[in-house]
C-alpha cells in the first residue's frame, strides 16, 4: 500500500493505495451490482449496530471509554439539496490506523473467491455483498464520494476517510468529532431516491426492524406552519422497533423477521432453511434463536475458520463467535444465545472452564438434531403423500432436507467420531445413495433401508467408492443385484473413515462388501477351517507373486471374472490417501485377490499350459480388478504393453 503525505504537522493529509482486492471489488460495485441496491443501508446499519455492541462491552471493563453519552443510538440524515445521506453511531468508532485497515483492505481470505463467484447475474452477485465481509464497499453502488468522519472511544484524535473508489482514498485529521463514526455518501444522480426520508424509513423497517439500537430520523415538520413562525429544533424519533428480536415473545414474531434476523446476522443474503426460537427458564435461564442456512459458506471446510454463535449476557453483547455453545460438525449454524446467569465479564477462557456453558451447549445441540429431525420427517411425510400412487420406493430427502444434506450431510458426518452421546440421533438424520435408487441425487435413511431388508438379512451392506459412478458399476454388488439385497453406495472423501466410528445401528452391524469375510443372509461367518486350497488358486498366487495376500474363488461374482479384496482390518483406499495427505505411516498390506470360476477368462486361464503366457494373463486380470474396484495401476505402462502383446497374439491366430 503506498502513502503519499501532503500539509504541515498539525494537519497532516496522507493519500492511500487500496489493496489489490479491494480495487477489483470497487470496479465491480461501481459497474456491475445494481439490482437491489438498498442492501446497502442495511449493511451499513449493521456495521454501525456492532460497533455500539462492541463499544458496550468493552465499557464493562472500562465505564470511561462511553462518559455521558450512554443514549446509544444510529442516526439517519438527509439533504436533498446536497444529494447526501448520513448514517451515524455513537459507538466503539476507529482510529486513524483502524480506518486503513478496515476500509483500505478486505482482510477475510475469501476475498479472490468473492470475486471469482461474480458472474455477471446482478442479482446473484448483489447476494454475495455482505457474506464475504465487504459490506461496508456496497455504500459506493449508490455512491460518487464516501467520506467517513470517526473518532475511536478513549480517544481526543478525529480522523476523516474519503474515497471516490478510485485507486487511493486519504486520511485526515478531523476535529470537532463526537465518538463515534459518521458515514457520509454524496449520491449518485440515479439515487437520488436515498435522500428522501420516506424512502429510507421503508427501507429501514423492511431490513433493519430487528436492531436492538434506536434507528433515529428527523420527524417531519408540520404543512401546515406559518413561514414567518419560528420553529423548535426538529425532534428525532425511531423508525426500527429497536428490540432484540430474541427477546420478544416467538407468538409476536412474524416470519419475515426473522428471516431478515438471520440475514442480519449471518450477512447471507438468502432466506434460511429453518429456526428455532426457544426460551428456557429454572435452574439455567437462556434465550436461544438458531438457524440452520440453505447453502454452505465457502469456508465451511476450514475446520479453523472462525464460527459460533453471538453470545449476550443479560443483553449486552459478549462475543461475536462463541464457538463454545456448538460442536465443530454444527458449525454451519448460525444464531444468537442470552443467558442470565452467566457473569458479564466473561471470556474465553472462562467458558471454556464453566459447567453451566457445558450444559447450555448439550442442550443447544440436541434442540440443533431435533430441528433437523423434524425437517426430515416433514420432508419424508411430504414425499409420502405426493407419491402414495406411484410405483416403487421415491427418495425420502424431498424438498427442504435435501437441500440441507446437500449442503451440510458431509460436515454432519464428522459427529459420528467427536460426539459419542448424539451417535444414533445423528445417523438417524444421515441420508444414503443405495443400489435400489435410481439416481445419485435419490437418497434413503438407515430406518428405511433396515425397514425393507430381505427375509434374513440383519447385516447393513455397504461399499465404499471414489464416485457414485464408480459404485455402482463395482463387480463387488453381482451377487446383491442377483439376490436383490440393497446395498449403501458411499462415495464421499469422509465416508471410509465416517464408517470406521459406526459398529450398528438398531442392533444391526455393518458389513463393507469389499472386504474379505463377507457374510451373506442365511450364511454364517467362514472360519479359517472351511478355506480349500484350489489347485487354480495356487498357480495364480504363484504367478502374481508378491501383489496380493491370498487368492481364492469367489461366492460374490457372477459377470466379473475377478475382483480384490481387503482384509477385515485394512485400509481402504480412501483412509489411505487421508493418511497419506495427514503425514500418518501407511501400514503394509496386500489385497486379497477372488476369481469366478465360472467366467470363460478363468476357465481360458486354468486351460493355458505355458507358463510365462499364464502370468501374463494372471497380471492383465489383476491389473483389470484394480481398475474395476477403482484403484490405480502402479505401472499402467506395463499393463499396457501386456494387453497390446495379447492383442497382437490374437489377431496373429
Amino acid at each position: 500500500m503506498t502513502e503519499t503525505h501532503t500539509g504541515g504537522a498539525a494537519a497532516e493529509s496522507t493519500s492511500h493505495g487500496f489493496q489489490t482486492e479491494a480495487r477489483q471489488l470497487l470496479r465491480l460495485m461501481i459497474h456491475s451490482l445494481y439490482s437491489n441496491r438498498e442492501i446497502f443501508l442495511r449493511e451499513l446499519i449493521s456495521n454501525a449496530s456492532d460497533a455500539i455492541d462492541k463499544l458496550r462491552f468493552r465499557a464493562l471493563a472500562d465505564a470511561s471509554l462511553v462518559g455521558d453519552d450512554t443514549d446509544y443510538a444510529i442516526t439517519l440524515e438527509t439533504d436533498a439539496a446536497a444529494a447526501t445521506l448520513t448514517i451515524a453511531d455513537n459507538g466503539i468508532g476507529m482510529s486513524r490506523q483502524e480506518l486503513i485497515d478496515h476500509l483500505g483492505t478486505i482482510a477475510r481470505s475469501g476475498t479472490a473467491e468473492f470475486i471469482a463467484r461474480l458472474s455477471g447475474e446482478e442479482k446473484r452477485d448483489a447476494a454475495l455483498i455482505g457474506q464475504f465481509g465487504v459490506g461496508f464497499y456496497s455504500a459506493f453502488i449508490v455512491a460518487d464520494e464516501v467520506a467517513v468522519f470517526s473518532r475511536a472511544a478513549g480517544s481526543d484524535e478525529g480522523w476523516c476517510w474519503r474515497s471516490r473508489a478510485e485507486d487511493t482514498f486519504t486520511i485526515e485529521p478531523a476535529e470537532g468529532l463526537a465518538r463515534g463514526t459518521r458515514v457520509v455518501l454524496s449520491l449518485k444522480p440515479d439515487a437520488l431516491e436515498f435522500a428522501d426520508d420516506w424512502r429510507l424509513r421503508g427501507v429501514v423497517r423492511r431490513y433493519s426492524d430487528h436492531i436492538a439500537v434506536p434507528v433515529c430520523m428527523r420527524k417531519a415538520a408540520p404543512a401546515d406552519n406559518d413561514a414567518g413562525v419560528d420553529q423548535a429544533a426538529p425532534e428525532w424519533e425511531t423508525v426500527n422497533a429497536a428490540k432484540a428480536l430474541w427477546t420478544r415473545s416467538r407468538s409476536e414474531v412474524g416470519d419475515d423477521e426473522y428471516r431478515e434476523f438471520y440475514r442480519h446476522i449471518s450477512h447471507d443474503f438468502g432466506d434460511p432453511l429453518v429456526w428455532s426460537h426457544n426460551r428456557v427458564e429454572g435452574k439455567l435461564e437462556y434465550t436461544s434463536l438458531l438457524y440452520v442456512p440453505r447453502t454452505a459458506p465457502f469456508e465451511l471446510w476450514n475446520r479453523d475458520a472462525p464460527r459460533g454463535l453471538k453470545l449476550y449476557v443479560q443483553r449486552v453483547f459478549i462475543m461475536d463467535e462463541a464457538e463454545q455453545f456448538l460442536p465443530l460438525y454444527l458449525r454451519f449454524v448460525k444464531g444468537v444465545v442470552d443467558s442470565n446467569d452467566l457473569p458479564l465479564n466473561v471470556s474465553r477462557e472462562i467458558l471454556q472452564q464453566d459447567d453451566r456453558v457445558t450444559t447450555i451447549r448439550n442442550a443447544l445441540t440436541k434442540r440443533v438434531l431435533a430441528l433437523l429431525q423434524s425437517t426430515a420427517d416433514k420432508a419424508a411425510e411430504s414425499t409420502a403423500t405426493n407419491d402414495a400412487a406411484a410405483q416403487g420406493t421415491p427418495s425420502e430427502t424431498a424438498g427442504d432436507y435435501a437441500t440441507f444434506w446437500d449442503a451440510f450431510g458431509n460436515v454432519l458426518k464428522e459427529g459420528v467420531g467427536e460426539d459419542v452421546s448424539n451417535r444414533e440421533a445423528l445417523v438417524k438424520l444421515f441420508r444414503f445413495s443405495t443400489t435400489r435408487q435410481p439416481e445419485r441425487a435419490g437418497r434413503v435413511s438407515l430406518d428405511t433401508y433396515i425397514d425393507r431388508m430381505v427375509e434374513g438379512q440383519d447385516r447393513i451392506y455397504y461399499l465404499v467408492a471414489d464416485s457414485w459412478e464408480a459404485a455402482r458399476q463395482s463387480p463387488h454388488l453381482e451377487i446383491f443385484r442377483e439376490r436383490g439385497i440393497e446395498v449403501l453406495l458411499l462415495h464421499e472423501r469422509i465416508d471410509e473413515w465416517m464408517m470406521g466410528n459406526l459398529q450398528n445401528y438398531r442392533e444391526k452391524s455393518f458389513q463393507d462388501i469389499a472386504r474379505a469375510d463377507l457374510v451373506l443372509p442365511g450364511e454364517s461367518a467362514p472360519k479359517a477351517s472351511d478355506d480349500v486350497t484350489e489347485p487354480l488358486a495356487e498357480r495364480i498366487a504363484a504367478a502374481l507373486a508378491d501383489r496380493v495376500e491370498k487368492v481364492r474363488p469367489s461366492r460374490r461374482l457372477k459377470d466379473s471374472p475377478a475382483c480384490l479384496v481387503l482384509a477385515e482390518f485394512d485400509p481402504g483406499p480412501q483412509m489411505r490417501r487421508i493418511m497419506e495427505a495427514t503425514g500418518q505411516p501407511l501400514p503394509d498390506s496386500k489385497p486379497q485377490f477372488e476369481y469366478n470360476p465360472e467366467h470363460a477368462l478363468i476357465q481360458r486361464l486354468d486351460a493355458e499350459p505355458d507358463e510365462d503366457q499364464f502370468r501374463e494373463l494372471a497380471l492383465v486380470l489383476l491389473d483389470q480388478a484394480t481398475l474395476a474396484g477403482g484403484g490405480t495401476l502402479t505401472d499402467p505402462a506395463a499393463y499396457v504393453t501386456r494387453v497390446n502383446h495379447l492383442l497382437l497374439k490374437m489377431l496373429a491366430s
